[in-house]
């Protein structure tokens, strides 16, 4: 760590430019717009906190789920890449006891973590992240003391890209470097955030969007086991002739609690009448050869999601070997079936509580009409709100993105990079 001054000097030097580069998946020439927003971040944090001894910076990315859509959380798999939009910190060690978190317009987090209890009132808070982050850290043989820190962000918050899970990595970061040496590895980050976001935030995730955010790259992840084995693959979007696309459908995520929770339930339902904890531990063969009772226990749409499990969870293995392969094309087949098992089964598209409102259908439909058979697009994230990742054509993103944007709103339209780092200490 270093003091602020040294900081910017080393900033200002390019010190840091081979870590910016790897975060931001762009060349030495385009990290001014980076170097400079550390710069202001670093600004943020003196006037709030004053000159600390000694500062660090740190940043964790978004993800984009690229294949498994709501199968983690039955033991499956999934294929996710970081993302080159994230959040950062400007931290320090204060030894106070407290956790001092500014977010760049909100209001200061101030936790005492001299009590690491879950405390009611902070369910649904990011003060009940820090102080569950905190909280295993200490569990594990590493007391946190207390840090002030400084965060800003371009995650979208809603946007399927989790911001959640990128504030969990990068608090989990800065506990590491700060009070634990760099003993703990990225899986562990990872685990260290769904335990917060479980215990203490109050929301019953599953573990892939932490692990993208965490672990960074393009990784295939099977969540059979406690421990989720890891495989590492790559693309190259650009030279593949292709832009990530998320588009933001502008559906409300108020009152979808329940929409989200009953899907990995009605899974459940599902595996459990066949004697099972989660649908990874049974098969296809199993629900085909029980479907009229499973028809009567656990309903048709508990029945369809099951299906899409399987199918979903099947299609990730292919997706990973056909970017293995270069075979963009057939990864391109298998992110359009994943669309519409989403559409059809998943039924993660809408709700229909008010059939006027269909957001997220909408915007799959007018992908669909303008890509005219090329690319390919489906929902992305948990679904009923939020948003939808497409893959498109270089040749056509400018009129894909002028088109949308006049249908769903300006600045609707994000044009993604895929990172080749998860959560980093930069001034490492």
């Amino acid at each position: 760590m270093y003091t602020i001054e040294q900081t910017i000097r080393l900033l200002e030097s390019g010190a840091f430019d081979r870590c910016l580069s790897g975060m931001y998946a762009c060349g030495d020439g385009a990290l001014l717009p980076y170097r400079r927003r550390l710069l202001d971040a670093i600004a943020a944090f003196r006037s709030e906190f004053g000159d600390a001894q000694e500062i660090a910076l740190f940043s964790a990315p978004g993800r984009t789920e690229l294949g498994g859509n709501h199968t983690d959380h039955q033991g499956g798999h999934v294929l996710a890449g970081s993302i080159d939009l994230d959040v950062i910190a400007v931290a320090a060690v204060n030894g106070t006891g407290t956790i001092r978190l500014k977010s760049k317009g909100m209001p200061m987090d101030t936790v005492d973590i001299t009590d690491l209890s879950p405390r009611q009132e902070e369910i649904n808070t990011s003060a009940s992240l820090l102080r569950g982050i905190a909280a295993k850290f200490t569990e594990l043989g590493y007391p946190v003391s207390g840090f002030d820190a400084y965060t800003t962000s371009d995650v979208l918050c809603g946007s399927g890209l989790s911001s959640s899970a990128a504030f969990e990595v990068l608090a989990g970061n800065i506990c590491n470097t700060f009070f634990a040496g760099g003993a703990v590895d990225a899986v562990q980050i990872a685990q260290i955030g769904q335990y917060a976001e479980n215990v203490y935030f109050g929301k019953p995730c599953g573990l892939m969007d932490q692990m993208a955010c965490s672990v960074g790259g393009v990784i295939a992840i099977d969540f059979a086991d406690a421990a989720p084995v890891i495989t590492h693959t790559d693309v190259d979007l650009e030279k593949e002739g292709y832009a990530l696309c998320i588009l933001d459908s502008g559906a409300d995520h108020a009152d979808l609690t329940d929409a989200y929770a009953a899907i990995p339930a009605e899974m459940r339902s599902v595996a459990e009448a066949l004697g099972k904890a989660v649908l990874s531990q049974t098969d296809l063969a199993a629900v085909m050869e029980q479907l009229p009772m499973l028809r009567k226990t656990c309903g048709d749409r508990a029945v369809l999601r099951a299906l899409h499990f399987f199918g979903d969870d099947a299609r990730v293995s292919r997706e990973t070997q056909a970017l293995k392969n270069g075979d963009f094309n057939a990864f391109l087949a298998e992110i359009r079936a994943s669309g519409h098992s989403s559409f059809m089964y998943l039924q993660n598209i809408c709700t229909y509580d008010d059939a006027a409102k269909q957001e997220v259908a909408l915007t799959i439909a007018l992908c669909e009409q303008l890509l005219n058979g090329r690319g390919a697009v489906r929902v992305h994230g948990g679904g009923f709100a939020g948003t939808v990742q497409a893959f498109v054509p270089l040749d056509m993103l400018e009129d894909f993105r002028r088109e949308t944007e006049r249908v769903l709103g300006d600045g609707c339209c994000h044009v993604l990079r895929i990172r080749s780092t998860g959560g980093v200490h930069i001034t490492e």
